[in-house]
């Protein structure tokens, strides 16, 4: 068979499909890394490895990206990642900023009575600087329909190529290493092999590289399924008072067929394009209604017939609770929704895609660089699968939390009457009316722990051989609820802790996150810890790894004029904290001593892997 050196895809978005550079039925492309799926986590993987100078090939199936907005919240730790690689500018252009996302609300209809609302993403007085603390980012409204275009575009002007309209149809490993691809132009109807040393598999709920390459997966019960209708409804009159991006429905006075039982209207772009998601009755089946039901049943939920609806696409997605067991066999790597997948609760999905990439690529591109043993590959299926498993399980548990709020408020009763008897008990001056009242109250309180999950967001503690923890002692404790509470260390396994630092003639600040990142381990040190900054650039030039080494003090590289960075440390002045390409601490030292050149040599060769 013919082989192809290059791929000369699309460099474009969403351009036509090139025919004249596809190759051949039955010939065969080599290049280096294949990425399958254009959503969060390919795209991500493509800029990150990108980043790291490397290049390769991301296939989709569909014409373009994502047509409905799927995942929004974009969380603190996932911009730190894009920011690592300075797209969080064009974010933060492109999206829809924080104060916009200040309640979550529930109501009876969007226009009428309102039950209840907390503060959301952030947005809580009590929690801002719980926010500003943990990162030098702040959280962000962005569709999946804004974010994958920025990424995608990132990637293909850095050399990755990009083909649409392209399905996967089966993979076999060579015996020699690496995976050869049998892939399909949807255009032309020909098949053609891509020989890569990586095979990535990003391709969703319903992946087909997860399933032929057998992941085992921890399946529990589904929770039924919803109803995406994305629709176009100018409804900015009705926002000052209620500010928020997200906007539960609950209707228990009225009649409601079985397939639109509650209604959580979703800000796609404020404030005229909107996502009605619908969630059925446990019983209903998964059947698609006429535009004509849909839009009555909208109405009712907006409850303003001054508002012009126009229905835009429908789409029903299952409420899934599943998580693989492992991420990869082999030179297959699975990410993203293909190896978790769960409600939007949280608002952790695109989210943990895009960590999950960051976590991989910069292994990816030290491995084949020869600066890492191929070992490291296997500490992203240790690291990340017991991160897309907790997702899994606190959305789920988000979930169900929600529908405590809707049995308060009488929406599980069996009709009409049975529910406005239990919903008119809110304000009854009764027993019955206190106890719904406190059963309420409760509700909200759990799910203000969702709406504000500042710790399952940050608190990742990664246990790995690319984490060095023989010499640490046990983690630290904390007393704070590690779901709601962010709860900042130094101890190996954590992500870096975010501190403002300054120079001694001021100038910008710059985060201990900025300085990690861009491919580089970090070493962070302070006055008596000079040392620790020569033991690194000779490491450094010794074993080819880059290693960026600043002091943090008085007089030193960076000021700690708050002494923010002297308190969360958890080393002495003298000591060192190392950090990852990808944010999270390597291994740290008390202190300088005698053989401490030789100590760092040893924990980087661990961590990496090297012989």
């Amino acid at each position: 068979m013919a082989e192809i050196q290059a791929v000369n895809g699309v460099n474009g978005v969403n351009g036509h499909h090139d025919t004249a550079s596809t190759p051949t039925s039955g010939s065969v492309a080599s290049i280096d890394f294949l990425i399958v799926g254009t959503g969060p986590a390919g795209s991500a993987l493509a800029c990150f490895l990108a980043q790291n100078g490397l290049t390769g090939l991301l296939v989709s199936q569909d014409p373009g990206n994502a047509d409905t907005p799927r995942a929004h919240i974009t969380n603190m730790a996932a911009i730190d990642c894009l920011r690592d690689i300075g797209l969080d500018t064009e974010c933060y252009q492109i999206g829809t900023q924080n104060e916009t996302m200040q309640h979550t609300r529930w109501s009876n209809t969007m226009a009428g009575r309102e039950y209840a609302r907390i503060y959301s993403w952030g947005n809580d007085p009590k929690r801002k600087g719980d926010y500003e603390l943990a990162s030098p980012s702040v959280p962000l409204d962005l569709p999946q329909t804004l974010l994958e275009p920025i990424m995608t575009r990132w990637a293909t002007l850095r050399g990755f190529h990009v083909r649409w309209d392209t399905s996967f149809v089966s993979f076999e490993q060579q015996p020699e290493g690496g995976v050869m691809t049998t892939l399909l132009d949807k255009v032309t109807g020909q098949q053609y092999k891509v020989r890569s040393k990586y095979l990535f598999g990003a391709d969703g709920a319903r992946s087909n590289i997860v399933r032929q390459l057998q992941l085992p997966m921890i399946k529990r019960p589904g929770q039924g399924f919803a109803i995406n209708i994305l629709m176009e409804a100018d409804m900015s009159h009705l926002m000052e008072n209620r500010m928020g991006n997200l906007h539960w429905i609950l209707q228990p006075n009225i009649e409601h067929p079985e397939w639109a039982w509650i209604g959580c209207m979703r800000m796609v772009k404020p404030w005229h394009e909107w996502l009605c998601i619908i969630f059925t009755e446990p019983t209903a089946e998964r059947t698609l209604r006429t535009n004509e039901e849909y839009m009555k049943r909208v109405k009712e939920m907006v409850g303003d017939d001054s508002i012009d609806i126009k229905i835009l696409g429908v789409s029903t997605w299952a409420i899934n609770e599943t998580a693989a067991e492992i991420y990869s066999k082999g030179d297959v790597y699975c990410l993203g929704d293909a190896v978790h997948r769960h409600p939007p609760n949280h608002g952790l999905g695109s989210n943990t895609c895009i960590q999950d990439a960051h976590n991989l690529a910069w292994k990816i591109a030290y491995v084949e660089k020869g600066l890492a043993g191929k070992e490291l590959l296997d500490t992203y299926n240790a690291e990340r699968q017991p991160v897309g498993l907790d997702v899994v399980t606190q959305a789920n548990a988000s979930l169900r939390n929600h529908m405590n709020i809707w049995k308060v408020l009488g929406n599980t009763e069996p009709t009409v009457e049975a529910r406005i008897k239990a919903n008119d008990e809110l304000s009854a001056d009764s027993e019955e009316g206190h106890i719904r009242r406190g059963k309420l109250a409760a509700a909200l309180k759990m799910i203000n722990r969702e709406e504000h999950g500042l710790g399952i967001e940050m608190n990742q503690r990664y246990t790995s051989t690319a984490v060095y923890k023989a010499d640490q002692g046990e983690m630290p404790n904390f007393t704070t609820d590690p779901l709601e509470y962010y709860q900042p260390t130094t101890y190996p396994g954590a992500r870096i802790p975010h501190v403002w630092l300054h120079h001694a003639i001021p100038s910008k600040p710059i985060s201990t996150v900025d300085l990690s990142g861009k491919g580089s381990f970090a070493l962070f040190t302070g006055i008596g810890g000079g040392k620790w900054k020569t033991a690194a650039q000779e490491l450094s030039t010794e074993l080819k790894i880059p290693i960026a080494a600043y002091s943090i003090g008085y007089g030193q590289d960076y000021e700690d004029i708050y002494l923010d960075w002297a308190k969360i440390r958890d080393v002495e002045e003298s000591g060192c904290v190392l950090v990852r390409p990808d944010y999270f601490v390597a291994w740290r030292s008390q202190k300088w001593e005698e053989g401490g050149a030789a100590k760092l040599r040893e924990v980087l060769k661990s961590v990496l892997s090297l012989k």
